[in-house]
Order: structure tokens, then C-alpha cells, then sequence
């Protein structure tokens, strides 16, 4: 390439400056894996059974309420061909790993209790999870949730934060996530960051193996004074810790002033709140994770003698909570949220049914338009009536390591595309086509 001219040296500073800032506060999206769920659970109630229990609760879900393609069908709106795809990679699923991150709560899923009983609770936790590290059955993520770290509650999330790690020591499993909700203000996290370095060298960890999570549920404090968004700076705050951010849906917007019956994951302002994250925390290597769906798959009839009637009932109950749910999923997923919570075990199945066929249903014609692409060496295509450009060769990659990450693709899937594994893991689409260009 030709030398520029002197002239254009200054201006050629400008824009090298300015690549590098960009591409330090947004790289490339991380190839480590993000669960698509994280589930609740009290700190009081978590066994080293607990993730293993959830699995046998969704598996007998899914064979009492959705046994077969045909029900599953009709529960989910699913075409039929669609059904007899999903069906046996969801119950593959709920055999090998139904809970990708579990959380054990000491905020809302636990209460406030007097300071010697969470005590013991947290101390009886930290003997669990090490006795999961024991049996080598931990699920993928695992972590847990204090309680605010407010003027009136830091003190307590401390505590605990302690008194569960003097309990798991230095058999806590790397990137060990650590959540406090309701953050209002950068200092928060940057107090937890204290802690959890202050932890780490207590019990002998290396540096790093405590992650941070943050929980955005608050609209005032989303701006500054001066009106500039405040959630990068969590991001700077938590020093590379910062694993996710979660959508604190129903105290979000209580903080609005929305009344409790017009509370929904659905709503505006949570649609607001999901984008604000995406603009300003997308592409920094932070993780963002919906709400929970709060529709339980609860049947109201219990026991073996049950009526027709009864029975009926317990069904209607549990596919609308069902749909409920994956509807919310589904919505997040249009969005790009790729993670939410769910609080029961049946909203196990609605999640990983309506992440699977989220992706199966498309697959096919995905892959046409991407092996074309491919094939096009990212040249701008047509496939039928759908026109691509450069910028949808990323986006067509995308939905590939997406699906293939949760276990909705399989490799050989992902490979009918036509790129190579070494290409796939590279995760950029122009660098796929600026190495074939140069190769051909």
C-alpha cells in the first residue's frame, strides 16, 4: 500500500485513536458460554440435590402435561415437523443438563430473618455447594444472590457473603458468580468488587475467581445529574469482573409508579430498559439476562383421586402458564436476550422449548442464505425475496453459535453451512471472508 502523504498524518492519528477506544470499550462478544437461564432458589432450601431434583420435577412435567410431538404441538403453537425436532432434544436436554446456572437467594426468594438464623443458612449453603464440588455435579454456572447493598443492608449482604465463603473455601469452583441486586450507583459495585477481592485473598483463591453480576431495577439512577447514562460506569467499576447485568423487572417498574396488576415482562418501559441495556452494554463482554415470567406452572389440584374436571383444570392451568412463559422467552430472544430467569422447575420445559424452536424453526433457511453468502464470499446476495449484505453475514453467524451454544444446533448443523470449524470459532464474519479472499 502506498505511503500517505505528511499531511494526512494527523488526521490519520485522529482515527487510529479513535479505533482503538472503540474496540477497547466494545471487542468482540466473548466466546466463553452464556447460560439461557439462571434459576432462583432460596438460600434456606439449597442441597447438593437441589440441581438434580429440578431436572426429575421438569422431566415429569414435560411427561405429564406435553408427553408426545402432537401435544407438544398444540401447548406450544408449533407446527408438527417443528414438534418431532424439539420434543426429543428437549428431553435430551432435562436429562443431561437442565439447570445451566442456579442462584442461591438471600433476597427475595429468602427474606429477612434475624442474623443468627441467616447465619446459619449461609453457612449450611456454603457446606452444600462444596459437597456438589465433592460429587463433581455442579451445573455449568453457579453463584448467589445477597441482598442489596444499601445503607441499611450492606452490612447483612456482607455478612453472608462471609459466612458462606468461610463454609466453601477454597473448594469454590472458578468464576463463581456473585449477584446484588438493586444497584443505583457505581460505588455499589466497586464495594462488592472490595469484597470479593478481600475474599479471594482470605481463603486463598486466585485473583478472578469470583465474578460479579448486577441487577438494574431501579429507573432513577439510570442517569446522572447531568443527564449521561450511568450503567457503563458499573461496567469500569467492576474491573473486569463484571460477568452480566440482570432486568429487575418488578421493581423496576414499581420505581416507575406502575400498579402491581399492570405489572408485566412485557411492558414499555421494560422494553426500554432491555434496549438502554443493549445500546450501552452490548458489545463490552458483559452478558445481559431477562426477568422472570412470575405465571407458575402450578397445577391447583393435588393427589390421585381427582375428577375429570379436576384434571382438566390442572391441565389448562399449567399449558397457559407454559405459554405465558414462552411467549416471554420468545420475546426476549426477538430482542437478543439470549438469558432470563426462571423461578420453577416446569418453566424449565417452556424455556428450553421455546429456545429450541426459536432456532429449529429457522434453521433451514438459514442455512441456505449463510452457505450462500459463504459461497459468495460475503458479496452482497439475494436468497428468494430476503436480500443480505455484509452487515447480515455477522447476524447469520450469530444465530448459528447461538443456537449451537444451548444445545438447540448440533455441530454438523452448524457446519452445513459451509464454513469450517476453524472459521466458525472465529466468530467474525469478515474475517471468514477477508481470509478466503486473500486464500483465492
Amino acid at each position: 500500500m502506498t505511503p500517505p502523504p505528511p499531511e494526512h498524518a494527523e488526521l490519520l492519528s485522529l482515527v487510529s485513536a479513535a479505533h482503538d477506544d472503540f474496540t477497547r470499550r466494545f471487542p468482540l462478544a466473548p466466546g466463553q458460554r452464556q447460560p439461557i437461564h439462571v434459576v432462583y432458589g432460596g438460600l434456606h432450601l439449597f442441597t447438593a440435590d437441589t440441581p438434580a431434583r429440578l431436572g426429575q420435577l421438569a422431566r415429569a412435567q414435560l411427561a405429564t402435561w406435553a408427553p408426545d410431538e402432537a401435544s407438544l404441538a398444540r401447548v406450544f403453537e408449533l407446527p408438527r415437523a417443528v414438534a418431532a425436532e424439539v420434543l426429543p432434544r428437549v428431553r435430551e436436554k432435562l436429562s443431561r443438563e437442565p439447570v445451566e446456572d442456579f442462584r442461591l437467594d438471600a433476597e427475595d426468594g429468602y427474606g429477612h430473618r434475624p442474623d443468627d438464623e441467616e447465619d446459619a443458612h449461609a453457612t449450611r449453603a456454603g457446606g452444600e455447594v462444596a459437597a456438589l464440588v465433592d460429587r463433581g455435579a455442579l451445573p455449568p454456572f453457579l453463584g448467589l444472590r445477597l441482598k442489596p447493598l444499601s445503607k441499611e443492608l450492606a452490612p447483612r449482604a456482607l455478612r453472608t457473603l462471609e459466612r458462606f465463603f468461610d463454609a466453601l473455601g477454597r473448594k469454590t469452583p472458578p468464576g463463581f458468580l456473585v449477584t446484588v441486586p438493586k444497584v443505583t450507583d457505581a460505588r455499589q459495585v466497586r464495594a462488592l468488587v472490595l469484597a470479593l477481592e478481600a475474599t479471594e485473598h482470605r481463603h486463598g483463591l486466585p485473583a478472578g475467581t469470583l465474578r460479579a453480576e448486577v441487577m438494574v431495577e431501579s429507573g432513577p439512577g439510570l442517569f446522572d445529574a447531568s443527564g449521561r447514562c450511568t450503567l457503563p460506569s458499573l461496567v469500569e467499576a467492576a474491573r473486569g469482573r463484571l460477568f452480566a447485568a440482570h432486568v429487575g423487572a418488578y421493581d423496576f417498574t414499581a420505581s416507575l409508579d406502575v400498579v402491581a396488576p399492570r405489572q408485566r415482562l412485557d411492558h414499555p418501559s421494560l422494553d426500554f430498559l432491555r434496549q438502554l441495556l443493549k445500546v450501552t452494554l452490548g458489545g463490552t463482554g458483559v452478558f445481559l439476562s431477562d426477568g422472570a415470567t412470575t405465571q407458575l406452572p402450578l397445577p391447583p389440584h393435588r393427589g390421585d383421586a381427582l375428577t375429570d374436571a379436576q384434571r382438566a383444570e390442572n391441565e389448562g392451568v399449567v399449558h397457559a402458564a407454559w405459554r405465558a412463559h414462552a411467549a416471554n422467552v420468545r420475546r426476549a430472544l426477538d430482542q437478543g436476550y439470549w438469558q432470563g430467569w426462571d423461578l420453577h422447575p416446569g418453566q424449565l420445559v417452556p424455556r428450553v422449548v421455546a429456545t429450541y424452536a426459536f432456532f429449529l424453526e429457522a434453521r433451514d433457511a438459514m442455512t441456505k442464505r449463510l452457505r450462500h453468502f459463504v459461497e459468495q464470499l460475503g458479496r452482497a446476495t439475494s436468497v428468494g425475496d430476503v436480500f443480505d449484505d455484509a452487515a447480515t453475514g455477522q447476524g447469520l453467524l450469530n444465530f448459528f453459535l447461538r443456537g449451537r451454544a444451548c444445545g438447540a444446533l448440533t455441530g454438523a448443523e452448524v457446519l452445513a453451512t459451509g464454513l469450517t470449524p476453524d472459521e466458525i470459532e472465529r466468530r467474525d464474519f469478515a474475517s471468514v471472508v477477508r481470509q478466503r479472499r486473500h486464500a483465492g
